[in-house]
C-alpha cells in the first residue's frame, strides 16, 4: 500500500534516440567582474558601556511591546464578559415580557 509505483521504463526504439552533435560549443570569453572600493567608514565597536545600554534599550522595547500586547487582550477579555452579561441581561427581560409581567 505505501510502496511507490515507478512508471514503465521507455519503450522508444535505440533509432529515435537523439545524439549528441561532434561540433564543441565557441569559447565563452571571461569578463572581469569590478570590484566593489572598500568602505572607508570606520567599524562599529561596541564597548561594555555601549553593549550594556544597548541590551537595556532593547529589554525596555521587549517590556512596552508586552505590556501593549496584555493591555490589548484584556481589553478584548473585558469586552466578551460584559457582553455575556448583556445577553444574560436581555434573555431574562425577554422571558419576562413572553410571560406577561
Amino acid at each position: 500500500m505505501f510502496t511507490p509505483k515507478y512508471p514503465p521504463p521507455d519503450t522508444a526504439p535505440a533509432s529515435a534516440v537523439i545524439q549528441p552533435q561532434a561540433t564543441a560549443p565557441a569559447p565563452v570569453q571571461a569578463v572581469p567582474v569590478p570590484v566593489a572600493p572598500a568602505s572607508k567608514r570606520p567599524a562599529v565597536q561596541l564597548t561594555p558601556g555601549s553593549a550594556l545600554a544597548l541590551a537595556a534599550g532593547g529589554g525596555a522595547v521587549v517590556l512596552v511591546v508586552g505590556a501593549v500586547l496584555v493591555s490589548l487582550l484584556l481589553a478584548v477579555a473585558i469586552t466578551g464578559v460584559s457582553v455575556a452579561v448583556v445577553a444574560v441581561v436581555l434573555r431574562l427581560l425577554i422571558k419576562d415580557l413572553s410571560k406577561g409581567r
